[in-house]
């Protein structure tokens, strides 16, 4: 019989609205690379470097953001996280070289840690009754992707009428207003007893002993890469390489009258066409081995990226592959999450998830600094976004091998 336990819980919807606000933000990044780079007359690596530091304190803030919930609580570390993710916002807002820029993207990288999905996922996980859980984590994950339905698009409207360093301020703001949802997170603790007696050190010295646990954080990696890359250079890349938008064409009609204009609205529809990925991703995940799936999500990737870069690139068929990738964007996420809980439990999923986010970052730090200084060599993206594609099939194998078993008692 199917669960009659409710799937929207308050939970769900308070990191719901925190990671949505959260990511419209950090997707709209890509959005004021020219911008930036050219009131300073900055290289493209420059702001380039400064997002992949933010990938990369993101990443090593995840199981430290991770572990300090399990520790502390999980709505100080989010108040810790949306303060860090704000000071670094409005900081940013005031710096004038390279090197300010990406020494404050670290604050802004360990604030999207602290209300991001380590997390965020790790509440709703722990919260949500066993045959919702998978659903749930994709529902939480697709909140992400609503946010960048609207983060870049936004951002370029602001960007219309007020310089870049008010919008960044304007975003301050908006990541402080998403604590008015705190109130409603407070997750029971779904663990076992076997599980609440079991210490950090313990579980995560069977997760690193555990080979499936090294082919997950390696899989991850290409996540990261692609999805980074994507959002911080593809708005650029449009911008310069799409054909021109007819005036009296079916974009034009729409309001897409400019190539930035496009880029900023490619991302968008990545984001939209995710929000159902996503949530597909979580109801696949309860019916279905979720390593078989993450392998097919990842061969998918590989096979979009690579027939996109290899036919000539115009509005049409940045649409066509906003959509196809936008169902694959971040439907890792749910069945990674799910995954991780599924074999180790759900006591340390923060803390265990975050390690394995480490890699997704590791790639995003390789993927928008790459990006940067490979159009900086070659003047365009054509290698870097075939180094995509062969990660993207390295991943799709990787998978295979895991041991998709419990490794600890599960809560009744």
């Amino acid at each position: 019989m199917p669960s009659r336990a409710p799937l929207f819980t308050p939970v769900l919807i308070a990191g719901c609205i925190i990671i949505m606000i959260g990511f419209s933000i950090r997707a709209s990044f890509g959005v004021f690379q020219i911008p930036i780079a050219t009131e300073f007359g900055w290289m493209r690596a420059d702001f380039s470097l400064a997002i992949a530091v933010q990938n990369l304190a993101w990443g090593f803030g995840q199981p430290l953001f991770g572990a300090l919930a399990e520790r502390f609580g999980d709505r100080r570390a989010i108040v810790l996280g949306a303060l860090t993710y704000a000071a670094g916002l409005v900081l940013s807002s005031f710096a004038v070289t390279p090197g300010q820029h990406q020494m404050l993207e670290i604050l802004v990288g360990f604030g999207i840690a602290g209300t991001g999905f380590g997390v965020i996922l790790a509440v709703v996980g722990r919260a949500a009754h066993p045959d919702n859980r998978s659903v749930a984590l994709g529902v939480a994950t697709a909140a992400g992707s609503a946010g960048q339905v609207f983060g870049a698009p936004v951002a370029e409207l602001l960007l219309g009428h007020f310089p870049w360093q008010t919008v960044f301020l304007i975003f301050a703001a908006a990541i402080l207003v998403s604590l008015f949802a705190l109130p409603m997170m407070r997750a029971p603790e779904r663990a076992s007893r076997a599980e609440l007696e079991e210490s950090m050190g313990e579980v995560l010295k069977k997760a690193f002993r555990d080979p499936s646990y090294s082919m997950i954080f390696l899989g991850f990696f290409s996540c990261g890469y692609q999805l980074a890359f994507i959002t911080a250079h593809f708005p650029a890349m449009v911008t310069e390489m799409c054909g021109a938008i007819a005036p009296n064409g079916v974009l034009a009609g729409l309001g897409i009258t400019t190539t930035s204009v496009l880029g900023a609205i490619a991302i968008s529809v990545i984001g939209l066409a995710n929000i159902v990925g996503t949530i597909t991703a979580g109801w696949l995940g309860k019916r279905y081995t979720k390593k078989y799936l993450l392998s097919g999500i990842y061969l998918a990737r590989t096979i979009v990226a690579a027939v996109f870069i290899s036919l000539p690139i115009t509005p049409a068929s940045v649409l066509v592959f906003s959509i196809l990738m936008g169902a694959l964007w971040l439907a890792t996420v749910p069945l990674t999450s799910g995954l991780v809980a599924h074999i180790y439990g759900l006591r340390y999923m923060g803390t265990l998830y975050g390690i394995v986010f480490l890699s997704h970052q590791l790639g995003g730090f390789l993927g928008v600094w790459l990006g940067g200084r490979m159009y900086d060599v070659y003047g365009s993206y054509t290698a870097v976004w075939w180094i995509g594609v062969g990660v993207g099939a390295f991943s799709a194998l990787v998978h295979l091998p895991i041991r998709e078993r419990a490794l600890t008692a599960q809560p009744a």
